[in-house]
């Protein structure tokens, strides 16, 4: 095959082993996998998993497998299965196959047989603690567990029985029999089989021990004949782990070969499955699909492109160190995204009543769809004479080169006409309530009549007789700021993340059908949604603050 150029240390590696012939015995063929656990909604991290293994399997025409990683019966359900296929395919991504690790427990027990009758493992009756305490540390050697050193026949025996489900949870686990003076602490006879008699989702009560991850991956690997096991940096002090159970459980060459890449940090964002499901547990936010959650599901319920996503992946790069991209970056590719397909259209959130004393009648205006996409072409939108504008466009006391709307001062109304504000009405309380204006006539937007009257700020409007009552809601990060070593994150949690506004629409937005994303001038980009009512939630806002 003609190996494609690297454009990663991954590639780079892929492409040394193909050079060398590594892989001659199965037709050049790579074969990755990508392997969740469905104890939860997949979020924003894994979709940086899910760019690098499947960018991997289109780059080199290899296969992929979608494996549910379900070793842990307690937390699993098919609600997650079904998320996480849902999420993939949402994303773009095909997959070769849909296997899971509840698939190969057959096999998984015999392999841990073989362990026991070739001197790899045994059968132990320390307590999890005891064996946290036995562990030694970095500088100091671990201590043998007195266990060690059990025949076989009666490794054997105490394994069969707990699996005849004759012991308690946590009385017995069978361990890998390796070095416990090992510099590194994962080799130090860790647990490959618990007791756990808990219903499995797919499996029920045939089995009440289970494999532990670092045992059940690497095997599930091997069985699949995966060449490359991608995974996130945390990973690579397994790595010995993981090639030594391979090598034991007797699987011939060429082994997988993990590889680990650092997994993707965002700021202001909680990148955890357990404290995600703990904020939904709790009722913090309504769900795992809230428009606030960094979940797959999050993101598109908050109207976020799929492309966006991937470009920002791409954009992120596959890198071997640990670092932190800021939210701005992800909002920046969100934004350019929706800069080139979204329709633009008009909103108010803080609604002010504009009447133009002079104008009468009615007539309907060109209102160009998007004016950076070719043939957006234009749609018509009434205008009456009064309409809405948002209050934050004027001001009693403007400060120096304030260019939007005040007394004795000129606007434009996008896509409308020149006004100038000649009085302002206000209501017992002193608030402005009203603003009385005189419109010109020959300033209408797209006519080329020729005016005197200038104006240096535009800004967006609804029509008072045909606007429509809207709720807005805007969102803020989950979390207040960055993460600071040793703090909880219920303290960093924002309790401000969703702001609504009960404001004006035009009426085109209220006839669209839901999820369907807009530019609102100067304001940000909003899905549509009907929830009692017309709802436009904020995507992401305009402003755009990352450093291209």
């Amino acid at each position: 095959m003609r190996i494609p150029e690297a454009t990663n240390f991954i590639e780079q590696i892929i492409n040394e082993e193909l050079s060398a012939g590594k892989f001659e015995n199965n037709g050049n063929e790579i074969h990755v996998r990508f392997p969740p656990e469905p104890n939860g909604y997949l979020h924003i991290g894994h979709i940086k998993a899910m760019c690098i293994n499947f960018g991997v399997k289109e780059k080199y025409r290899g296969t992929l497998n979608l494996r549910m990683d379900d070793t842990n019966p307690a937390k699993e359900d098919y609600e997650y299965v079904n998320s996480i296929v849902e999420a993939v395919k949402w994303l773009g991504f095909e997959y070769d196959k849909l296997v899971f690790a509840s698939d190969y427990y057959d096999k998984l027990y015999e392999i841990a047989e073989k362990y026991i009758l070739d001197g790899n493992a045994y059968v132990c009756d320390l307590s999890a603690e005891e064996i946290t305490g036995t562990r030694g540390t970095l500088t100091e050697a671990g201590t043998p567990s007195p266990y060690r050193n059990r025949s076989a026949e009666e490794n054997l025996k105490l394994f069969r029985e707990m699996k005849a489900g004759l012991y308690p949870d946590g009385s017995r686990v069978l361990r890998a029999k390796i070095d416990m003076s090992s510099p590194n602490l994962n080799m130090r006879d860790p647990v490959i089989y618990r007791i756990a008699h808990v219903e499995h989702y797919r499996t029920g009560n045939k089995w009440c021990i289970y494999p532990m991850y670092d045992f059940a991956h690497p095997v599930s690997d091997a069985i699949e004949g995966i060449t490359h096991s991608l995974c996130s940096l945390e990973f690579e002090n397994h790595r010995p782990l993981y090639d030594w159970v391979v090598e034991k459980a007797g699987f011939e060459k060429p082994r997988p070969r993990q590889i680990e890449f650092a997994r993707l940090n965002i700021t202001n964002m909680l990148m955890s499955k357990r404290y995600l499901k703990k904020l939904v547990d709790e009722g913090f936010v309504r769900g795992w699909d809230d428009p606030r959650m960094p979940t797959v599901m999050g993101l598109k319920n908050r109207g976020v492109p799929p492309e966006a996503l991937k470009k920002f992946c791409a954009d992120v790069g596959v890198a071997k160190a640990y670092s932190v991209v800021n939210q701005a970056q992800l909002d920046s590719c969100i934004r350019d995204e929706l800069n080139a397909e979204a329709e633009r259209a008009m909103a108010v959130l803080n609604p002010l009543k504009l009447t133009i004393t002079n104008y009468d009648g009615e007539e309907e205006l060109n209102f160009e769809k998007n004016p950076i996409k070719e043939n957006s072409g234009v749609r018509k939108i009434k205008f009456t004479g009064t309409v809405y504008i948002d209050r934050d466009d004027f001001s009693l006391n403007p400060p120096p080169k304030y260019k939007r709307l005040y007394r004795g001062g000129t606007v434009r109304l996008k896509g409308a006409y020149i006004v100038r504000c000649d009085d302002v009405v206000t209501d017992k309380n002193g608030e402005v309530s009203e603003l009385k204006c005189t419109y010109f006539p020959e300033t209408r937007s797209g006519s080329n009549t020729a005016s005197e009257v200038k104006a240096k700020g535009v800004v967006q409007w609804v029509d008072a007789k045909y606007g429509v009552n809207v709720e807005l809601r805007q969102y803020e990060p989950l979390l207040k700021d960055e993460e600071y070593s040793g703090q909880d994150y219920a303290e960093r949690l924002n309790a401000d993340s969703e702001k609504k506004f009960l404001g004006k629409a035009e009426p085109y937005l209220a006839e669209c059908t839901d999820n369907t994303p807009f530019q609102l001038m100067r304001t940000g980009y909003y899905k549509k949604c009907t929830e009692n009512g017309l709802v436009l939630s904020e995507i992401v806002s305009l402003k755009d603050s990352f450093n291209k």
